[in-house]
């Protein structure tokens, strides 16, 4: 339970135009907004499941 968290940023490289809407919800889900927006979120499986499937409009980094 005291161990430390671990994060990972990410950050929307591509555009949301013309993409599929559980694309568009996985984007919404981890906090992007918009095309160079970066957030930090836990490395959880549900945000593993989320980065992998849109990962074509992402770029990842271990923080």
């Amino acid at each position: 339970m005291a161990k430390k968290d671990k994060t990972v940023s990410v950050t929307l490289k591509r555009s949301l135009n013309r993409r599929v809407a559980a694309h568009k919800a996985c984007v919404a889900g981890l906090g992007l907004r918009r095309i160079g927006h970066t957030v930090t979120v836990q490395d959880t499986p549900e945000n593993r499941g989320m980065i992998n499937k849109v990962s074509y409009l992402l770029a990842v980094e271990e923080a």
